[in-house]
């Protein structure tokens, strides 16, 4: 088992990095929050948990082993896979959803693609005794806002549209969060930032 990795980003993909460890080049899952955290050459440590298939071996890696472990707890939930985990841990911080699932906050779970009212009530109830107490009562701001539709006119805009799709999320809405980003102050002007924005977007909204 690969419990971590300490190492050089040598590519940044938009739900991905390639983590060069000593001249070995590790494809990592991650969340796009750590994307946007880090930049081609750093040096990055992650927390990783590798998921082996009959044809298929993933590795998933986070920036702290709160998250990694989170990770794994959230695995255990019945019909939950690897990539539902990983967009759980893309919209909602492990004290997001410690607070969700102790006030039984089906509504803040849900705002996760591909989660529905069944599965983050059933989310809450196989949690419930697995997830620590949290930290803070108090939910952290969710930005949200209305925007103008509109198809992605860049290369760019196209990808991250295309990655929230896979997540997910309508190409409508997925097509709005772009554009909505674009409008904010500060705007990111890489494809994890623009990623990681738009999510907190459709988080907001829903």
């Amino acid at each position: 088992m690969i419990a971590s990795l300490t190492g050089t980003v040598a590519s940044i993909g938009l739900d991905s990095l390639v983590l060069d460890v000593h001249g070995v080049g590790y494809l990592v899952r991650t969340t796009p929050s750590a994307l946007a955290h880090t930049r081609h050459g750093a040096e990055l440590t992650l927390h990783t948990e590798l998921v082996v298939r009959e044809d298929s071996m993933t590795l998933f890696g986070f920036p702290s082993s709160e998250d990694a472990e989170t990770f794994r707890i959230v695995q255990s939930v019945s019909g939950i896979g690897p990539r539902l985990a990983l967009s759980v841990l893309a919209v909602l911080s492990p004290e997001d959803l410690r607070r969700a699932v102790a006030a039984q906050d089906v509504k803040v779970i849900t705002r996760t693609p591909g989660i529905g009212p069944k599965v983050a009530s059933r989310m809450i109830l196989e949690l419930g005794g697995k997830l620590a107490a949290p930290t803070s009562e108090e939910p952290g701001a969710e930005p949200a806002g209305d925007t103008d539709a509109g198809g992605p006119e860049d290369p760019l805009d196209a990808q991250v549209i295309t990655a929230l799709s896979g997540l997910g999320w309508p190409d409508k809405a997925a097509a709005d969060a772009v554009a909505g980003v674009h409008q904010e102050a500060d705007a990111p002007e890489d494809a994890a930032g623009l990623l990681r924005a738009a999510l907190r977007r459709l988080g907001g909204s829903r």
